[in-house]
C-alpha cells in the first residue's frame, strides 16, 4: 500500500506543476515550496527545539490558534513553527508575529527527514485532520512528540474499512488524540487507539475571545449609519444568487457580502448582481478622504473585496447567512454564533456538528432557494431568542484549548 501512497504524492505534485502554469493558487503552492530548506535554514539554528503547528489552511490555523498562543504566553521564549499545506492559509498568516510561518513540503521519505533534520522539533501539534505517513513515521522514529487536536473521524473514513490497515498505522504514530466528540472517540478505541481525550473543540475558545474583544471598524461603522444589518459570509455565486431577493424585500436593511473569493472575475459577478453595491476598497478609499458620506447613503450593500475582515464584521450583524452549502460544505458557522448571531446556510452541512447543533436549538436554519432564505430571514428578525439560543452555545462549549494545555503539560 505504501507504494501506492507514494506513486499519489508524486503525482499529485507533477499535477500542481502543470497546474500552477495557468492556476494563480497552484503557482502559489508549487513556488511557495522552492528553496524551501533553505529558507527554514535560514530562519532557524540547529539548537531551537521548536514546538510544531501544522494546518492544512487559514480555517484550521484558527481552530489552533488558541491552543499555539496559550502555549507562547506560558513560555514567551519559546520557539514555535507553524507550516501550512494550502496557499490560502500560508499567504494570510505569513507574516503571523508569534511563530516562523512556512510551507509544508510534500510528504515524501526524503522530505519528512530533511525537514525534521532541520526543524528539530520538541514537539509537533496537528489540527483536526492530514494525516501525512512519512512526517508521523519520522517523528514516531525519533521519539518526537505528535498530538492531534479538535479532530474528527467519521465511520466512513477509511481508517474505519476493512481495507484500511495502512491507514490505520498512520493514526498509530500519533502520542495522542484531543478529538471534538464521542462519535470520534469510540471509532478510535474500536481499531485499538486508546491514547485519546474528549476535548472538544478549540474553535469555541477562538470565536469567543474574538466576540469579546472584536476589532473595532469605523469604515463599516460608517456604512451601517445605524441600519440593520445583514451579513453574508464566505460565500459562492450560488450563495450569492439567493441573497439578491433579500436585498429587494428588506429595502431598510443594508448588507455586507464577504464572498470566499475575491478574484477580479468574481467580485465583477457580485457588482453584478448587485448594481447599488460598493466595493470596500472604493468605500474605505473615500472615506479615508471624507467623501464617503454621499456614497453610504446611495449603497445599500457593500462588498468585502480583502481577506480577514470576515471575523470581525460579525458584530455589526443581526442576522448571518453562511456559504458554502452548495458546494463542498458549510464555512465558519461559529464566528456569526458567538456575537449573538442566527445563521443560515445551504443544505450540505451534515459534516459539521456545529451546524446540527445549531438548527436543533433553533439559532440556525438550512435552506435551498430564495424562498426558503425569505422565510428563515423572516423568522430570525422576528424571533429574538434565536440570538440568545446562538450565543449561549458557544459560551457553553467553551474551554477545550485549557484542557488540551493541561494534558500536554501532564505530558
Amino acid at each position: 500500500m505504501l507504494w501506492i501512497y507514494n506513486i499519489g504524492i508524486a503525482m499529485y505534485g507533477l499535477l500542481l506543476r502543470f497546474a500552477s502554469l495557468f492556476n494563480a493558487k497552484a503557482k502559489l503552492f508549487v513556488e511557495g515550496r522552492q528553496h524551501i530548506f533553505e529558507k527554514i535554514a535560514q530562519k532557524l539554528n540547529p539548537d531551537d527545539q521548536p514546538v510544531w503547528f501544522h494546518f492544512a489552511s487559514l480555517g484550521e490555523f484558527e481552530q489552533g490558534r488558541p491552543v499555539l498562543e496559550k502555549l507562547k504566553a506560558a513560555d514567551p521564549q519559546q520557539k514555535i513553527v507553524v507550516t501550512f499545506f494550502s496557499p490560502s492559509g500560508y499567504e494570510i498568516r505569513k507574516n503571523y508575529a508569534l511563530a516562523d510561518v512556512f510551507y509544508l513540503p510534500l510528504d515524501t521519505a526524503a522530505n519528512a527527514k530533511k525537514f525534521i533534520d532541520i526543524v528539530n522539533p520538541k514537539l509537533t501539534i496537528f489540527t483536526k485532520y492530514e494525516f501525512w505517513f512519512h512526517y508521523f513515521k519520522a517523528l514516531h522514529t525519533r521519539a518526537i512528540p505528535l498530538y492531534l487536536i479538535s479532530g474528527i473521524f467519521r465511520p466512513h473514513q477509511a481508517f474505519f474499512k476493512g481495507y484500511g490497515g495502512f491507514y490505520r498505522g498512520i493514526l498509530k504514530f500519533v502520542t495522542h488524540f484531543f478529538v471534538q466528540n464521542e462519535e470520534s472517540l469510540a471509532l478510535l478505541k474500536d481499531i485499538g487507539i486508546n491514547q485519546v481525550s474528549l476535548s472538544g473543540d478549540t474553535r469555541f475558545d477562538r470565536v469567543y475571545e474574538n466576540a469579546k474583544h472584536p476589532k473595532k471598524l469605523p469604515e463599516i461603522e460608517a456604512f451601517c449609519e445605524g441600519s440593520p444589518i445583514f451579513i453574508a459570509g464566505s460565500t459562492w455565486p450560488e450563495d450569492e444568487k439567493l441573497l439578491v431577493a433579500l436585498t429587494a424585500k428588506y429595502p431598510d436593511w443594508k448588507f455586507i457580502i464577504a464572498p470566499h473569493e475575491i478574484g477580479p472575475s468574481h467580485i465583477q459577478e457580485i457588482e453584478s448582481l448587485f448594481p447599488q453595491a460598493i466595493k470596500f476598497s472604493v468605500f474605505s478609499s473615500q472615506f479615508a478622504a471624507d467623501q464617503a458620506q454621499s456614497q453610504k447613503l446611495k449603497a445599500q450593500s457593500l462588498i468585502i473585496d480583502n481577506i480577514g475582515m470576515l471575523s470581525s464584521l460579525y458584530q455589526y450583524a443581526k442576522v448571518a447567512y453562511i456559504g458554502g452549502g452548495f458546494g463542498a460544505g458549510i464555512h465558519n458557522t461559529l464566528e456569526a454564533a458567538a456575537f449573538g448571531l442566527p445563521v443560515i446556510f445551504g443544505p450540505k452541512y451534515d459534516k459539521f456538528q456545529e451546524a446540527k447543533d445549531l438548527i436543533s436549538i433553533g439559532a440556525a436554519k438550512s435552506i435551498n432557494t430564495s424562498g426558503e432564505l425569505l422565510e428563515a430571514t423572516a423568522h430570525f428578525i422576528a424571533n429574538e431568542k434565536a440570538a440568545t439560543a446562538a450565543q449561549n452555545y458557544v459560551n457553553e462549549k467553551k474551554g477545550a484549548t485549557e484542557m488540551i494545555i493541561n494534558t500536554l503539560h501532564q505530558h
